[in-house]
């Protein structure tokens, strides 16, 4: 049995987080989606960079309300330096004028919720995971290869925020950067999904998210939705597989 565990150490800097998560099994390779339905996704996709505009008042990009709340959310840990928040990266694509494009079906589609809502969403391939996975404050150290290197181990700082499972951090700063270990990849069948809201007043929007993220896997990659939840302070673990 493997769990996702938010640790009190989360908890103590933030208590009205919201994390959305479903586990989605026997998803297509991207090799096996149609080519209808991967070019629906991709319209999905150009049409959430279209709606991420809503979010954007100012051009500068710290000045936007979700950017804002992820950047004082990264106040409160140690991070790398220069470390942000996903959603800001794509927001400030869509600022730019330079669209988040088309990769592959399955991240075109947790970055169309992304964009759709503006909150961070990721994934992670979970038969990769050793044992249960944790996010919390870490006493640094641990393992990290990061996506896009080969060779560089890039070890957690003691103090900082990340997803961790017993082999060492999956997710670092947070929601900054992925693992080579954990990363889906075109071949992943089995899915952690993840959408994380620190806005106490978004949570119907990270509730919704995770609703319509969950519809568009089944939908498109022919996935099962073995596990749908909210993780809060009330409810602060679920099991993710057997």
């Amino acid at each position: 049995m493997k769990r996702f565990v938010v640790e009190d150490s989360f908890w103590e800097l933030f208590p009205q987080a919201v994390i959305g998560i479903a586990v989605a099994e026997g998803m297509k390779s991207a090799a096996s989606v149609p080519t209808d339905d991967a070019e629906e996704i991709e319209r999905l996709l150009d049409r959430a960079n279209v709606q991420a505009e809503r979010f954007i008042t100012s051009d500068v990009i710290s000045e936007n309300e979700p950017v804002r709340a992820w950047r004082e959310a990264y106040r409160a840990f140690k991070t790398k330096k220069g470390a942000r928040c996903s959603i800001e990266n794509l927001l400030k694509r869509v600022l730019k004028g330079n669209p988040v494009g088309s990769i592959t079906p399955s991240v075109d589609i947790y970055n169309a919720i992304s964009l759709k809502y503006a909150l961070p969403v990721g994934g992670e391939d979970i038969d990769a995971f050793e044992g249960d996975l944790r996010l919390g404050v870490t006493e640094g150290g641990d393992p990290f290869l990061p996506l896009g290197a080969s060779e560089h181990d890039d070890p957690t700082l003691p103090g900082e925020v990340c997803y961790r499972d017993d082999a060492g951090a999956v997710c670092r700063c947070w929601n900054w950067r992925d693992g080579v270990r954990t990363a889906l990849t075109d071949e992943s069948s089995n899915a952690f999904l993840i959408i994380e809201c620190v806005e106490p007043e978004r949570a119907d929007d990270c509730h919704a998210a995770v609703d319509e993220l969950a519809q568009l896997v089944e939908r498109y990659l022919g996935a099962t939705i073995r596990v749908k939840a909210l993780v809060t302070a009330e409810n602060p673990e679920v099991v993710i597989a057997d």
